[in-house]
C-alpha cells in the first residue's frame, strides 16, 4: 500500500501529487471540463466568495457530524460521486475507493461505467453503496441494471439526468485522452447502443441520441420499477424541481455535471438556494461541484443541502494513496466541518441554516 506523503493536509495537496503521478492524457480526463472550463472554475470560486459569520460561546457539548439519508446512519456528510474509470488511477480501482469510503463511515455512489461490474465492487464492499445509473436507450436494458444493482445490494439508486449527451470537452481532444487496453464499460456489455446516424458537420445529437435520450415519462416508469430511493443528479432548475417532486423522486442533487457537460450553467453554489427553495423540504436536497473544503460543505449546508458529494478529489487521494488516500482525503473534509461547526457555534448538522452565512 503507497504511503500517504507527509506534506498532505488539503485536498489541494492530493490534487498536486496527482498531478506529478498521473499521465498528462489521464489528467486532461479527470481534470477537464466541457469547452473553456468556465463553469468547473465558478464552482469552486462560488463557495469561496460566501462568507461565513462566527459564533462565540456556544453549547457545544457532545456535537457531531452524523446524519441520517434514507435509512443509513452516516457519520458525515461527504459522500463519493459518481465518477467513472477508477482503474485510471490505482489498480484496485472502485474497490478500493468503496473501501476507503467504509473506513470513514461514509457512503459511495458507484458509476454505471465503472471498470469493475456492480455485483463485484458490491460482493468486496464494507459499507453501503448507492447504484448511479445512467438510463439505456431500451426499457429491458434499463430494467436489467436496475435489478442487478437491487439483487446486489445497493441502497439507492442515483439518475444522471443533465449529461443525455457527452460535453464537448477540448482539454481531452487536446491530451488525445482513450482508455486504455482492458478497461471499458463493463457493466453496459450487453445493451443496445443508441441507433446514431451521420451527416456532413452534424454532431449526431439530433440524428438518434435525442431520440433515445430519457424523458420525464422514463422517471415515471423507474420510480413505478424499484422500491429504493431514487435520486435525480444533475437539477439547477426550480422549474426542474417541482417536476421531480412530481415525478415521485426521494431526492435530487444539484450538479451541473462537475462543469463538465454544458459550460456556462450556473455554479452549484448559485443554483443549490434556488432548487432548495423551489424543494422547500419536500425531499432531500444533494449538492455537487467545487466542494474543496470543510467550509465549503457548511455553506453547502447552510443554503438548504442535506449532504454534498466529492468527485474529482477522489480520484487524486486514489491516485496518491489509494484506499487509505481516500480515506484520509474524507477524514481532512470531516476535521474541516468539525471546525468550521465549532466557530460558527453550530452542534449539530441540524443546526445549520442560513444564519450561518455573513448577512
Amino acid at each position: 500500500m503507497a504511503a500517504i506523503p507527509p506534506d498532505i493536509f488539503a485536498l489541494e495537496d492530493y490534487a498536486r501529487h496527482a498531478a506529478a503521478i498521473l499521465p498528462a492524457p489521464v489528467r486532461a480526463y479527470v481534470d477537464g471540463a466541457g469547452a473553456d472550463g468556465l463553469t468547473a472554475a465558478a464552482n469552486a470560486e462560488a463557495w469561496r466568495r460566501i462568507r461565513l459569520e462566527s459564533r462565540v460561546l456556544a453549547d457545544l457539548r457532545g456535537g457531531g457530524t452524523e446524519l441520517d439519508l434514507f435509512g443509513l446512519a452516516l457519520e458525515h456528510p461527504f459522500l463519493l460521486a459518481p465518477v467513472a474509470w477508477h482503474g485510471l488511477a490505482h489498480p484496485e480501482a472502485e474497490h478500493a475507493t468503496a473501501l476507503g469510503a467504509a473506513a470513514t463511515g461514509g457512503l459511495m455512489v458507484v458509476s454505471t461505467q465503472a471498470g469493475l461490474r456492480l455485483e463485484e465492487i458490491a460482493a468486496r464492499a464494507q459499507g453501503p453503496l448507492w447504484f448511479q445509473l445512467y438510463m439505456q436507450p431500451e426499457r429491458a436494458d434499463t430494467l436489467h441494471l436496475l435489478r442487478r444493482a437491487e439483487a446486489a445490494g445497493y441502497r439507492a439508486l442515483v439518475v444522471t439526468v443533465d449529461a443525455p449527451v457527452t460535453g464537448l470537452r477540448n482539454m481531452e481532444a487536446r491530451a488525445g485522452f482513450a482508455l486504455p487496453d482492458g478497461l471499458r464499460a463493463v457493466n453496459l456489455e450487453g445493451y443496445a447502443p443508441a441507433a446514431v446516424r451521420t451527416a456532413p458537420g452534424r454532431a449526431g445529437v439530433f440524428l438518434g441520441l435525442m431520440d433515445a435520450a430519457p424523458r420525464w415519462d422514463d422517471i415515471r416508469w423507474l420510480r413505478a420499477q424499484t422500491r429504493l430511493p431514487l435520486l435525480l443528479k444533475g437539477i439547477l432548475s426550480g422549474h426542474d424541481a417541482d417536476l421531480a417532486v412530481q415525478a415521485g423522486v426521494d431526492g435530487v442533487i444539484v450538479s451541473n455535471h462537475g462543469g463538465r457537460a454544458l459550460d456556462t450553467l450556473p455554479a452549484t453554489a448559485d443554483a443549490l438556494p434556488v432548487v432548495a427553495a423551489r424543494i422547500a423540504g419536500r425531499i432531500p436536497v444533494l449538492a455537487d461541484g467545487g466542494i474543496r473544503r470543510g467550509t465549503d460543505a457548511l455553506k453547502a449546508l447552510a443554503l438548504g443541502a442535506d449532504a454534498v458529494l466529492i468527485g474529482r478529489p477522489q480520484i487524486h487521494a486514489l491516485a496518491v494513496g489509494g484506499a487509505a488516500g481516500v480515506a484520509h482525503m474524507l477524514s481532512i473534509l470531516r476535521a474541516e466541518l468539525e471546525v468550521a461547526m465549532a466557530l460558527t457555534g453550530r452542534r449539530r448538522l441540524s443546526d445549520i441554516d442560513r444564519s450561518v452565512l455573513w448577512a
